[in-house]
């Protein structure tokens, strides 16, 4: 159960070959067992089972790893990487547990709690300037230490969920 989200009710266990975009914008329990390219963007929690491998971007709240996973990681709650975990590519978790035995290849830069602008930007994969554009409109929850924007990242991912961004 993923902080009190209610979403032991919602489980979907993939066991199979897909391409393409998942998008949850509920809390969900999804297991992915089988192989899997494309985006993940998921709400509650994301397993990747052992077997699975998987060429995708992953977007998630929680997300375990058993399997071989090559992409990019957001985890904006945790990410763990279990001792069959193959990881390649660029991770962004909020907390990380790596298990010893795992194997990750890439970089890694934990998400802090406040982001700049500039590290928003890379966080929603949006330009730059439609970051300064929304907060000076105040589009975007985020106020300014001096001249420089702050952006705490747990309301911005409210501002996101509640569909606000654009």
């Amino acid at each position: 159960m993923a902080l009190g989200r209610k979403v032991e009710d919602k489980v979907l266990d993939v066991d199979a070959s897909m391409q393409g975009t998942l998008a949850f914008k509920e809390p969900v329990n999804l297991r992915i067992n089988g192989r899997f390219e494309g985006t993940l963007d998921i709400k509650g929690n994301l397993t990747i089972g052992q077997r699975a491998i998987i060429n995708a971007d992953i977007n998630g709240d929680n997300i375990v790893i058993g399997g071989k996973v090559k992409g990019r990681i957001i985890a904006r709650e945790r990410l763990t990487l279990l001792p069959t975990a193959v990881v390649e590519g660029e991770i962004f978790p909020s907390k990380l547990n790596i298990a010893e035995g795992a194997l990750f290849e890439g970089s890694c830069k934990m998400l802090q709690d406040f982001l700049d602008a500039e590290e928003l930007a890379r966080y929603l994969e949006v330009d730059l300037n439609s970051i300064i554009d929304w907060a000076n409109t105040g589009k975007l929850p985020g106020h300014k230490e001096g001249e420089k924007w702050k952006f705490e990242r747990k309301n911005v991912d409210a501002w996101i969920a509640a569909g606000k961004i654009g």
